[in-house]
């Protein structure tokens, strides 16, 4: 279930164009409530995974605010795992 910020941070994942001002944490919050399990890597890396599907993804350092390309591969993500805007 999710709240009313992860509602929001879901809708703004899926505005085009591809918001570049989306913070890290907001969109790990979403993807935990999604159902997604994490996994850290070696140094900033961290994968998201539910069933068969997942997403690998730099943890933003020293700015807390994902890139654009990342946003785009949590979208697709998204909707792979069939969570829809």
């Amino acid at each position: 279930l999710m709240n009313t910020r992860q509602k929001k941070t879901l809708a703004l994942i899926f505005e085009k164009p591809t918001r570049t001002d989306l913070r890290y944490d907001d969109v790990k919050s979403l993807l935990i409530a999604a159902g997604a399990n994490i996994r850290e890597g070696r140094g900033s890396r961290v994968r998201f995974e539910r069933g068969a599907c997942s997403v690998h993804l730099h943890t933003p350092h020293p700015q807390k605010v994902l890139p654009k390309y990342s946003v785009e591969l949590i979208r697709d993500f998204l909707i792979q795992i069939g969570v829809k805007s």
